[in-house]
């Protein structure tokens, strides 16, 4: 048995130095106070001034395998997850061949059982032509469904009105959808290609990719949802505006709910002057003004989730502008760190951080054992040093596309350990790659 002691644990909306005893991969008794407490244990921990956390969930990652690996893969990419604090991951089917059929999901769950790294789940597509796909769906291990009502990578764009009834109203599980208004989109395109040519600067991306693309879409997927009563979730909000579209109440009250990506919350349009297309990105980065009202909601209930979009791509793919520099960027690892920033802010305290990253996810998504530290859980935990300034270099990136928009970047925060089924995967920085995680059960 395992035992981290003097351990600032945060869990439920309290902070308490306290210890937590894993055996196997289970915890098994969570005690309040300092020192060792009077237990039979085989290895014991010091976590001096560090925090202790449950590990983080991830409900909205590209990890582009299969078809996509020359950028990234299961491996490398829960590589960087490990090292972020981040415990269990939910995929998106823009791949290659898209997980739009059963066959290519039960591929791709196989094929995570080999590479992984943390727990996995992943999502299942909806198009125009497969509703009827979605009654034939193990509930118990799909995460979701994942709806584009705007093409973005890949283009799994649903643009049929009655295509999109028909999976508001059959999904039978919670609908992930990326909303922004493909003809506002075209309209934009086709009036700044007239005045700034073919590839306008990335400055433009905003513009063409707009604040109306974004509420049109937003505001129709929350009305079909009303409508169907579906359980919906609007992924990568990225505007003030869509706010009003949410509710300030918990989100056990909710059947619409509401993420926050890193992206959105950590750059804002006045980066793509040094940043460029390395944060270009579907929606994309807006003003200051939407940040921060993002940032706001965070010490509320209208943003329900954080998670990172992580969409790794080669700097190579990165080149152009608003139109032809390929959108996504990579920002798994270095979420939790990021987010810490904001609570040295002051946006949000660390137990609202621990609320958006780690239990709500696990209540979103009724993810079985997972999520809090509690005793009988799985023992998925971070260790985080949150005094520990660092400089965010190129030879501690993990992912396959070896590249970061934060890299120059001084944190004051640090993932010491991260532990995936009571096993320790990260430490001294580095990766035990020959650990495998578990498919996520989801109490359905």
């Amino acid at each position: 048995m395992l035992c981290i002691y003097n351990a600032i644990i945060v869990n439920e909306g309290s902070r308490f130095v306290g210890s937590v005893l894993v055996e196997g991969e289970i915890i098994r008794k969570v005690i309040a106070g300092e020192g060792r407490p009077a237990e039979q244990c085989d290895e014991w921990l010091d976590a001096q001034g560090c925090y202790l956390i449950p590990g983080v969930i991830d409900d909205h990652v590209h990890f582009r395998d299969p078809g996509l690996t020359h950028k990234a893969d299961m491996a490398t990419e829960t590589a960087a997850a490990a090292a972020g604090g981040v415990t269990s991951f939910m995929d998106m089917p823009n791949c290659n061949p898209q997980t739009t059929t059963l066959e290519a999901l039960d591929n791709k769950f196989a094929d995570a059982a080999t590479k992984c790294v943390v727990n996995y789940s992943f999502y299942f597509g909806a198009t125009n032509n497969n509703a009827d796909m979605l009654s034939q769906l193990d509930k118990t291990h799909v995460c979701g469904v994942k709806l584009f009502m705007g093409a973005s990578t890949g283009n799994m764009l649903v643009d049929r009105m009655d295509a999109l009834r028909k999976i508001f109203s059959g999904a039978g599980m919670l609908i992930a959808v990326h909303c922004e208004d493909q003809q506002v989109i075209r309209r934009n395109t086709e009036r700044i290609r007239e005045q700034y040519g073919d590839d306008p600067d990335i400055r433009f991306h905003p513009v063409i990719r707009s604040e109306e693309a974004c509420y049109q879409s937003s505001s129709l997927a929350v009305q079909l949802a009303k409508e169907t009563g579906a359980r919906l979730h609007i992924l990568h909000v990225s505007t003030a505006r869509e706010l009003e579209l949410f509710e300030d109440k918990p989100l056990s009250e909710k059947r619409i709910s509401a993420e926050a990506c890193v992206s959105h919350l950590c750059f804002c349009d006045e980066d793509y002057a040094t940043l460029g297309a390395r944060i270009k990105c579907n929606p994309s980065i807006k003003t200051s003004a939407d940040r921060d009202a993002l940032r706001k909601a965070l010490s509320t209930n209208l943003i329900d989730v954080i998670a990172t979009d992580h969409a790794p791509h080669l700097l190579s793919e990165k080149q152009g502008g608003a139109l032809k520099a390929v959108s996504g960027m990579p920002s798994l690892q270095f979420s939790l760190v990021s987010m810490f920033e904001l609570v040295r802010e002051g946006v949000f305290t660390v137990e609202q951080l621990v609320q958006k990253m780690c239990h709500a996810p696990a209540e979103l998504f009724q993810i079985k054992n997972r999520g809090y530290i509690r005793p009988g859980y799985q023992a998925d935990l971070v260790l985080v040093n949150p005094d520990k300034e660092w400089v965010l270099t190129s030879d501690c990136i993990q992912s396959k596309c070896g590249w970061s928009p934060m890299e120059g970047r001084h944190f004051h925060a640090k993932v010491e350990k991260t532990f995936v089924n009571g096993a320790l995967v990260y430490t001294d920085g580095k990766v035990d790659r020959s650990h495998r995680g578990q498919a996520l059960t989801f109490d359905r």
